[in-house]
Order: C-alpha cells, then structure tokens, then sequence
C-alpha cells in the first residue's frame, strides 16, 4: 500500500480548481486511492468527498493507495501536488 504525506501550498487548498485537478488525476487510476486529513479519510475520486475534508493551505494531508497501479497513482498526485497543481510556487 504505497502511501506518501505532503503539505497542501496552494492557496486554495484542496477547493475549486485543485480539488477538481486532483480528482480527474485520482480517476486515472484503477486503485483505490483515500486522503487522510487530521481523523477524517475521503475517496480522492469524489469531489465531494475531497472537499468535506476542508484541506486549507499549510495542511499535511497523507494519500494511501492499494491496487494494481497504486505506486503510478501516488507518483502522479504527489507530482500534481509538489507542482503546485500546474501553478508552480
């Protein structure tokens, strides 16, 4: 179960354009694939999921994957994430 723990930078957090961005990235993918925020876990393939986690800029969120292709799914959102969602720094 490849997982990795990154902090949100965005200003936006994980709402709106990054939230959306994370999610169509997180449906390429057949594993199942959750966030953890604080105590609270959501399927990253729901919007609606993502956003009841309320992921604000300077939070550390932790994705888990578990499936066939969970290693290239954690690559791809933490490659999303560490660029900032396509904004850079």
């Amino acid at each position: 179960m490849p997982e990795v723990t990154l902090t949100i930078k965005h200003e936006a957090g994980l709402h709106a354009r990054p939230g959306a961005l994370f999610v169509k990235t997180a449906k390429q993918f057949e594993s199942d694939i959750t966030v953890v925020f604080t105590d609270k876990q959501a399927n990253a393939k729901s919007i609606l999921s993502l956003l009841s986690l309320g992921v604000e800029k300077g939070s550390v969120i932790t994705i888990r994957t578990e499936g066939e292709d969970a290693g290239a799914a954690v690559n791809a959102l933490k490659a999303l994430v560490e660029s900032n969602f396509g904004e850079g720094e």
